[in-house]
Parts: structure tokens; C-alpha cells; sequence
């Protein structure tokens, strides 16, 4: 099962997933975020890099994340890009991921890029109000991302906002269930995570019984 969560920046994506892994099980569940398959800009001097478009769907390389999850979907490994925010490269190691009986697949763009799109057997967005979303990613860039209040709120404003309206705000009506970030939150995900845990009991009985019917 490939489900696929998405939102605005700072909508809450990778929380839900998380919660997602701790109920349904680590064992059975393997997370890609999509910020992870950004394009490397080494070739790019550092002061033009940080005037790239990062919220639009060409700063993806939606090719790489589209083969590694049908690779999962076949049962085999990969090797998930670590990419560092602070340079906007890719670093020379990698993180293997196994496949799981289900994978979480999470980013602002993937119902946006039709090859990750068709993919996803379940699509949930996240929707959360703008300034919200705003603070969130505020106090992220600045604690993670090594980034000023100023560089925030000038990307914010020059790409993070425009492109939320153009791409992943319409993206939303390709979503089977839709999220909204408040009360009904753990409802909505312990509702998911039941749904999951019937899927992979459901898959597991027919394993069990393919054995015996080759035998019979």
C-alpha cells in the first residue's frame, strides 16, 4: 500500500506520518519524504542557490522518487538521497530504505506530479490554515535549516505563497481524505491506521492461504 500525504509547508504532513509509524508499527511501515529528492545544485554558485524556486515542482526530481517507489512496490531496497538545506546539495551518503508492507510517501508537490500521483493507492492532504502553516515553517528554517527570519519570510513571500496557490492548494481535489489540523486530527488518523492494519492483516491471510491452495 503507497499512501501518499500532502499539504502546504508546515501543514503538519510529516507529524501525521509519524504518528502513522508509531500505531501502525515501524516494522510494517517505511516513510520518503519528498524534500529528500530535491535537485542537487553543486554545479550552482551558492549565492544563486538560494534564489531557486523550491516550491515548484521542476526543483523535484520527481523521476528519481517515481523509480524508487516502484522499486519498493516490487520488494526491493533503495538508496534515499540526504539532502543538506543549509548548501542545497545532495550529500555523498545515502539512507537505505527497505520495503515495507506499507510506504509513506510525503511532500507539498507529490499530487501535483502526475507520475506520483498514479502511484498512490491512498491520498490524504493536510489542511491547515495559512498562518499556521506560516510560523511553523518559520521556526523550522530557523532551527533546522540554519536560515534568518528575513531569508524566510523573502522566500515565503517571492515563491513559498505564489506556488502554494498555483500548485499545491488545486492539488488538493486528487485526495481521498482530507485532514483538517485541529481537533478531529486523531480521529481522522486512528480512523487511517485502522484501515491500514485491515489491508495488511487482509494481505497476510492471503499469503497464508496461497501456500496451501499450490499444495492442494
Amino acid at each position: 500500500m503507497i499512501i501518499g500525504i500532502c499539504g502546504g509547508t508546515g501543514s503538519g504532513k510529516t507529524t501525521i506520518a509519524r504518528k502513522i509509524i508509531e500505531t501502525v508499527g515501524r516494522d510494517k511501515v517505511a516513510l520518503i519524504a519528498q524534500d529528500s529528492y530535491y535537485r542537487n545544485l553543486a554545479d550552482m554558485p551558492l549565492d544563486e542557490r538560494h534564489h531557486v524556486n523550491f516550491d515548484h515542482p521542476d526543483s523535484i526530481d520527481s523521476e528519481l522518487l517515481a523509480n524508487h517507489i516502484k522499486k519498493l512496490r516490487m520488494g526491493k531496497p533503495i538508496e534515499m538521497p540526504i539532502y543538506d538545506f543549509k548548501t542545497h546539495t545532495r550529500s555523498d551518503k545515502t539512507e537505505r530504505i527497505e520495503p515495507k508492507p506499507v510506504i509513506i510517501v510525503e511532500g507539498i508537490l507529490i499530487f501535483a506530479e502526475p507520475k506520483i500521483l498514479k502511484l498512490l493507492d491512498v491520498k490524504i492532504y493536510v489542511d491547515t490554515p495559512d498562518d499556521i502553516r506560516f510560523i511553523r515553517r518559520l521556526q523550522r528554517d530557523i532551527k533546522e535549516r540554519g536560515r534568518t527570519v528575513e531569508s524566510v519570510i523573502e522566500q515565503y513571500f517571492a515563491s513559498v505563497r505564489p506556488m502554494h496557490f498555483e500548485f499545491v492548494e488545486p492539488s488538493k481535489r486528487h485526495a481521498d481524505i482530507i485532514i483538517p489540523e485541529g481537533g478531529n486530527t486523531e480521529i481522522g488518523i486512528e480512523l487511517i491506521c485502522s484501515k491500514i492494519r485491515e489491508k495488511i492483516e487482509e494481505e497476510t491471510q492471503a499469503k497464508q492461504i496461497a501456500p496451501s491452495a499450490e499444495i492442494a
